[in-house]
């Protein structure tokens, strides 16, 4: 396991709010990755109907999750929102359901101009239950400037 220097509330960090905030905690390890937790209560609006009496939290929120952690390593920068631009060599290797606490690490692998290129993993008790790479581009947010 990795050091963790610091783990917050993901209000503090992220622009995100319910029902789309999608982390419990966020935090940074002492080389420099994002981390996320969340624990998958059962309640969640996507699980509702995905699917009846067998829940499994859907592919593309555990992409956001990863999303939202990786965002954390561009908050600093001052009046733009991160977007998310672009998904590649995603990959589910095990299906996510309530109970489960899905641990999420993410880093920057490279940035030209507005974009930045990250990799991310989700773990369930150690064990990677998706990965994959994602880009973003930093677009300018008039309400965070004024």
């Amino acid at each position: 396991m990795k050091m963790l220097l610091t783990m917050t509330d993901p209000r503090k960090v992220l622009p995100h709010r319910p029902p789309m905030l999608l982390l419990d905690k966020i935090g940074y390890s002492q080389d420099g990755e994002a981390v996320g937790e969340y624990t998958v209560k059962g309640d969640e609006f996507f699980l509702q109907g995905h699917f009846p009496d067998n829940p499994v939290v859907p592919g593309v929120i555990l992409c956001e999750m990863m999303a939202q952690t990786c965002a954390a390593l561009l908050q600093d920068v001052e009046g733009k929102t991160p977007f998310f631009s672009g998904i590649e060599k995603l990959r589910f290797r095990l299906p996510v359901r309530p109970g489960d606490q899905i641990d999420f690490s993410c880093r920057i692998i490279k940035s030209k101009g507005p974009f930045y290129f990250a990799k991310g993993r989700g773990k369930v008790l150690d064990k990677v239950c998706v990965e994959g790479e994602f880009s973003f581009a930093l677009i300018e947010n008039p309400s965070l400037t004024e």
